[in-house]
Parts: structure tokens; C-alpha cells; sequence
């Protein structure tokens, strides 16, 4: 397994755009349905912030056991319960959505960590940017095609469509799942209880002791609260919006996260080094594009693809650069562990964009939630500037 576009790593990279295939869906039909259904915005929150909440729970667990049984036995299993996940939406109502959720919580938490792990293993230094940021790609190019399809399901009523395509998004993520491979991936020596136990304690407290996890954990934290309001929320505040279309912003801010995450791959940082303008810059666009989205439904349509632009360009620089910085400076011992609970900051942000900002959308209006948004993303321009070189020497 040689490069981040040898063959072996392709089929990894294939793998992860099905899988990521269904969420491209629900993410549309979930809101839409629920609105139907009469459920307020906190609702509709709880039940999508359920699946990235769980996630973010079983995150730090997924770590270790894909140390003890290695990633390929971890990836086989959990495809056979993401399968019964996505059936389970096919002929349930809210409540089975919300456990629906869960159970895919569960499933990504260990499906992108046996990936992305195996992935930073395999690969050579020079070549872990670019892994991590093809594995990300792929995982968002779905978003290009999905939002349309599930638009297209919604608006002429044939749920049956929606069947098929789960069921099927669930067999071919199945067999191509089960013909993965991933070189010098075998298992390793596991601790026991009582030595697990200290070991994920410590763990849990480098997340603040640690300045290289805690400034990155907060800054993803952050950028992903408000990635989680964009997703939850669009497919219904696109109605607000003169000549807006939420399946037309969900492919253009997921367009461009895919062709920046691929034009982009080599300029994302790979020498463990802190380059504060560059997390700057990316916060700034951050900032400007939940300003442009909650200042759309007086502005118009363009303010709100303008939006969709910066956002996806943002979320498609940050997590790459974090992670492949984190891969660098975080100790070897319990490297895993870490970068675990660093994505499940990621995913706690994504979850409460959904549970915190569907109150606020209740209780003002999405535009005023989206300019809160916008709020938090300037404050994070100023968090990322590190002046000193503390976030290059520390090491341990």
C-alpha cells in the first residue's frame, strides 16, 4: 500500500462514500418529515443531533477496541448493524428515526475510526494530509447528488423510492465493506480492566491538560456547532429565502468541500506545525458564511449560495488540517485514544447545532440563530492565533 491513491486505499476511499451516502439523504427527509408530522425545531434537533451525540459517546471506545481486534473486524461488524439501522427508517415513524439515529451513531463512531486510523497507520508522513483529506472528500461528495434525490423522493410522495434506496445503500456498503483490506493492521496487546480503565481516564483529562487537543478540540467544537445548524435547519429555512432551494445550497456547499478538499489536498499543513493564519483564514470564512446564510432571508438567494461557498470551503480545510496536525504532536502511546475524543468534539458540535439552535430558531428566528452562529465563528479567529511556539515544542 503505497500513496494516498494506490489502488487499496481507493477502495477504502469508496467505501466511505457509501456509507456517508445515506446521511446525504436523511439529512433532507428527516426536518421535511418531521415538519409534516407537526414537530417543533427542538424536536427536529433532538432526533438529528441524537446520531452525532452517540457518535461522540462511543468515539473513545471505537479507539480501543480497534486496537484490540484490529480495523478490519471492527469495519465487518458494524456494516451488519448500519444495514438494520437504514432498514429501520424504511417503515418507522419519529421514534423509530430517533432510535434509528442512535443506532447509526453507534456505527459511525467505529466505522471512521477503524478508516481513519487505519489510514494514518498505513500511510507514510508526507502522505497522512493527504489520506485524511481524500478520506473526507469522500465522505462528503455524497452531499453533491443526495439532497436532490431526497428532495425529488419528498416532493413526489414516492416513499417507496426511499425504501429502495436505503436497502440498497445498505447491501452495497455491505460487499464492498467485506472486501476491504488494510495492510499491517493486526491486532495489538490489550490491557487489562482495571489498566484500561486508568489509561482512559488519563486520556479523558488530556483533553485539557493537553494544549495541542484543547485548542484543537475547541476550535472543532466550535466550526462543527455550526456546520450541525446548516444541516439541520436549511431544508426549512430555504423557504424563507427568495429564490433559495435547499437542495440546491446542500450540493453547493457540498460541492465545495469536495473540490477543495481535492485541489486543496496538498496546501493543508503535514509538518506538525501550528500556522495560525491559516486556521484564521478558515474561521474567517466561517464566520462570513453564517453571516451570509442568516442574512439571506432579507438579502436573497445569492447571499444565501454566497453561504454555502464559504461554508463548505471551511469545513472542508479545518478537519483535515486539525487532524493531520493532532497525528503529529500527540503521543504515540495513546494516540488513538486522543484523536478520538477529538472527533468526538466534532461531533458534540454537530449534535448541538441541532439541539441548541432549534430552541433558538423556535424562540427568535432561524436568521437571528444563524448570526449567533456567525458570532461564534469570529470568536474562534481570535482563539486559533498563536503567537509563541508552544504548539510546536510541546510534545508530550
Amino acid at each position: 500500500m503505497r500513496g494516498a491513491l494506490s489502488w487499496p486505499f481507493v477502495r477504502l476511499y469508496i467505501l466511505t462514500l457509501l456509507y456517508f451516502s445515506a446521511n446525504s439523504i436523511l439529512n433532507v427527509i428527516i426536518p421535511l418529515k418531521g415538519e409534516s408530522l407537526g414537530a417543533t425545531n427542538t424536536t427536529i434537533g433532538i432526533i438529528m443531533g441524537a446520531y452525532l451525540f452517540t457518535t461522540m459517546f462511543f468515539r473513545p471506545w471505537a479507539g480501543k477496541m480497534i486496537q484490540r481486534y484490529g480495523p478490519i473486524r471492527v469495519l465487518r461488524t458494524i456494516l451488519i448493524m448500519n444495514g438494520f439501522a437504514l432498514i429501520l427508517y424504511t417503515f418507522t415513524g419519529l421514534e423509530g428515526y430517533f432510535v434509528a439515529r442512535m443506532l447509526q451513531g453507534v456505527c459511525t463512531a467505529f466505522f471512521s475510526m477503524a478508516l481513519q486510523l487505519g489510514i494514518i497507520d498505513a500511510l507514510p508522513e508526507k502522505d497522512r494530509s493527504q489520506g485524511i483529506s481524500m478520506y473526507s472528500l469522500c465522505a462528503s461528495m455524497p452531499g453533491i447528488i443526495g439532497p436532490l434525490l431526497a428532495l425529488g423522493i419528498w416532493q413526489t410522495g414516492q416513499m417507496n423510492d426511499f425504501t429502495v434506496a436505503m436497502i440498497a445503500i445498505a447491501v452495497l456498503t455491505g460487499v464492498v465493506g467485506y472486501s476491504a483490506k488494510m495492510d499491517n493492521q493486526e491486532a495489538k496487546p490489550f490491557p487489562d480492566k482495571s489498566e484500561q480503565g486508568a489509561k482512559m481516564s488519563a486520556s479523558f483529562g488530556q483533553l485539557f491538560k493537553n494544549p495541542h487537543l484543547f485548542k484543537c478540540s475547541v476550535l472543532m467544537l466550535i466550526a462543527s456547532l455550526v456546520f450541525g445548524a446548516v444541516t439541520t435547519f436549511i431544508p426549512l429555512y430555504a423557504a424563507q429565502v427568495e429564490g433559495g432551494n435547499a437542495a440546491i445550497y446542500l450540493m453547493l456547499q457540498a460541492g465545495a468541500v469536495v473540490v477543495a478538499r481535492f485541489v486543496l489536498r496538498k496546501k493543508i499543513p503535514s509538518d506538525g506545525k501550528w500556522h495560525s493564519a491559516f486556521i484564521m483564514v478558515i474561521m474567517l470564512m466561517l464566520a462570513a458564511a453564517a453571516l451570509c446564510v442568516g442574512f439571506s432571508a432579507r438579502g436573497g438567494a445569492g447571499f444565501f449560495y454566497v453561504g454555502a461557498g464559504l461554508m463548505g470551503i471551511a469545513q472542508a480545510l479545518l478537519y483535515p488540517t486539525l487532524t493531520t496536525y493532532l497525528t503529529f504532536v500527540l503521543p504515540q502511546l495513546n494516540r488513538n485514544v486522543l484523536i478520538g475524543l477529538f472527533i468526538a468534539m466534532a461531533d458534540l458540535g454537530v449534535s448541538l447545532g441541532g439541539v441548541i439552535m432549534g430552541p433558538i430558531a423556535d424562540i427568535f428566528s432561524y436568521s437571528f440563530m444563524y448570526m449567533i452562529c456567525a458570532i461564534l465563528g469570529v470568536s474562534m479567529i481570535v482563539f486559533s492565533y498563536e503567537r509563541r511556539k508552544i504548539f510546536v515544542e510541546y510534545k508530550k
